[in-house]
């Protein structure tokens, strides 16, 4: 990508309402763009990071044998009625009348939806289990919108659905999405802990799990055990009756070895059991091997997909922009020739893009006619993992070669430049 031509507009300040770090560098270099207050447009450089967080995630799903569908966001009110959470959800559901005067939502979830479908469709236990997942857009009117992508009121989800016969099947396909959380997560390069919590506005009949990404900004606090993997979201740690004394003053309820400490952690994933909630209140049935009626076994999985960008961005910065860990950064590659009125340094950024291309590396060429402070500038709050920087050594077929994480400078030769790079990014 030339980026005389890319749709990458960057601020040399942020606006004074992102308070967060993240906040203001997406916004600074260029990845998203406020239209109004929880609602953001996602410019080209962002919406390539949310592809390459879908593509893992659905990669993760697949494999782990759930099955792709697109449900609607607009809802009719009564199935929300039906399940009891019309009038419990509270003003964040945001609910709205068609022509005829119907009721409908627009969904922050799709509970509802999910049971009254495979309720309707699934009559036989031959037909189970089932997971069902989809990525897609949610709305929740919140209060008070803030942090940027963190706290939206139009947010992109990756939420799913199993169905199973019994307690012991949900069992099962609660292990299998833990464990592809995990997958997801780690191929993200995310820094997360899984902790104990409670099912909030979802509900259910059984134990439930919150990924916490760290971050000091994060809304939620966590208690961990210095000895053993015990970590619980600290209201789930008080509902359980402990008295809260943390850092170093309370011993952890699992293992009694170890201390309990506070961290601090944004929830970008969040696995319930819900077991017969919905189905008893929509009636989803199947018939069981004697030909019996019984209620689908539920659970549910969710990923905040777009909150991902920010909490990512939390972890991977420092003073100058952010740092894209390699798996879903826009691109792969930075090569940025000091002078586009230099015709040999032109000319070779010319060859190292063109060569880099066709070997299926993803490149961002500054062919732009701007001063040098400007490019590096924009390069390090863009923060690709590999910056070339092509200059005055350009004759002698020299350039230098950057490392964004770990800040790393040398001047390399060309051919060997190029070698590296294939070697780390190139397709398999």
């Amino acid at each position: 990508m030339r980026q005389s031509t890319l749709f990458s507009p960057t601020l040399r300040e942020a606006p004074s309402d992102a308070e967060v770090i993240s906040h203001q560098l997406l916004l600074r270099s260029g990845f998203i763009r406020q239209l109004a207050s929880g609602i953001y447009t996602y410019l080209p450089l962002g919406r390539r990071v949310l592809h390459k967080v879908e593509r893992i995630i659905r990669e993760e799903m697949d494999r782990a044998g759930a099955q792709e569908i697109g449900m609607p966001s607009m809802q009719p009110a009564e199935l929300w009625t039906e399940s009891g959470r019309y009038a419990d959800y509270g003003p964040e559901l945001i609910r709205l009348k068609d022509r005829h005067g119907r009721d409908f939502v627009l969904g922050p979830t799709h509970e509802e939806v999910v049971t009254a479908l495979v309720g309707n469709e699934t009559n036989s236990y031959r037909k189970l289990p089932i997971i069902l997942y989809q990525l897609q857009t949610k709305f929740r009117d919140e209060r008070r919108p803030r942090s940027g992508l963190l706290r939206g009121r139009e947010f992109l989800m990756k939420d799913a659905y199993s169905f199973d016969t019994d307690w012991s099947g949900l069992e099962k396909s609660y292990e299998l999405m833990y464990e592809t959380y995990q997958k997801i997560f780690r191929r993200l390069g995310l820094n997360f802990r899984a902790v104990e919590a409670d099912a909030g506005t979802i509900g259910g009949e059984g134990e439930t799990h919150e990924f916490m990404a760290l971050a000091d900004i994060g809304e939620d606090t966590i208690v961990a055990c210095t000895n053993c993997d015990y970590a619980a979201n600290v209201e789930h740690f008080v509902k359980e009756g402990e008295t809260v004394g943390l850092n170093g003053d309370h011993p952890c309820p699992r293992c009694a070895q170890g201390t309990l400490h506070e961290l601090k952690g944004i929830e970008v994933g969040h696995v319930f059991k819900l077991g017969t909630r919905y189905s008893e209140r929509l009636q989803a049935t199947f018939a069981d091997s004697c030909g019996i009626q019984k209620l689908l076994v539920m659970g549910c999985y969710g990923i905040g997909v777009s909150r991902i960008l920010s909490a990512i961005v939390e972890q991977n910065h420092d003073d100058k922009g952010i740092i894209w860990p390699p798996a879903i950064a826009p691109y792969h590659v930075h090569v940025v020739p000091i002078s586009t009125k230099d015709e040999v340094q032109m000319n070779l950024a010319e060859q190292v893009y063109q060569t880099l291309c066709k070997l299926g590396i993803e490149v961002l060429i500054d062919d732009r006619d701007e001063r040098p402070g400007v490019k590096f500038t924009d390069s390090e709050m863009i923060g690709l993992p590999v910056q070339m920087v092509i200059g005055k050594q350009a004759a002698e077929g020299y350039v230098e070669y950057k490392d964004r994480s770990s800040k790393e400078r040398k001047i390399m030769g060309v051919d060997e430049v190029v070698s590296d790079i294939t070697k780390r990014f190139k397709p398999n």
